[in-house]
């Protein structure tokens, strides 16, 4: 983005600058040499970091890696709420056995993995009915692919596990090979 006293320059938009008004495509037409006279400088546009694992794509605010169960401000366990209709005329919330659960990256990335290979081995789960039913061989190749997808599986789930921070877990996630 283009900056001029540390402010912003919108590309398409006038400006004025010391009393001279430039006009909407100055920014396009200008030189480098007419901008550096002006005291306009470039800088980049910051990288957002990925909304997957940071707070409002912050780097500084990453989500939580791992499960955490939630306390009121007196650090008293949560429970999760239900509905007690006991009484009809005026069902309210109450708390239940369960406790309250944040879920962090490690638990919802395990469940992602999951869900990918579940989707993966599904398109040749038909071979493992018929198996069963027909006594039909399953094609080598078939057997293979679905031992890939369950390795890579196991693989990713174990290397989640051992994530420390959320760096490390975009390294693992980064490293995904689900082959074909």
């Amino acid at each position: 983005m283009f900056l001029l006293n540390g402010s912003p320059l919108l590309v398409g938009r006038a400006f004025t600058h010391e009393g001279v008004q430039y006009p909407a495509n100055w920014l396009q037409l200008a030189t480098s040499e007419e901008k550096t006279a002006l005291g306009i400088t470039w800088e980049a546009d910051p990288v957002r970091a990925d909304d997957r694992f940071y707070w409002n794509g912050d780097i500084n605010n990453p989500k939580i890696i791992d499960d955490r169960e939630e306390v009121d401000e007196d650090g008293n366990p949560l429970y999760v709420k239900v509905l007690d209709n006991s009484d009809p005329d005026n069902p309210i919330m109450v708390d239940s056995e369960e406790r309250l659960v944040t879920k962090g990256l490690k638990s919802n990335w395990t469940e992602t993995i999951k869900n990918t290979a579940g989707s993966l081995l599904a398109s040749t789960d038909w071979y493992i009915t018929r198996k069963s039913e027909k006594d039909v061989a399953i094609p080598a190749d078939v057997v293979t692919k679905r031992d890939a997808i369950r390795t890579e599986c196991d693989r990713l789930e174990t290397a989640i596990a051992a994530c420390e921070d959320v760096e490390a877990l975009i390294a693992v996630i980064n490293s995904q090979n689900w082959g074909e």
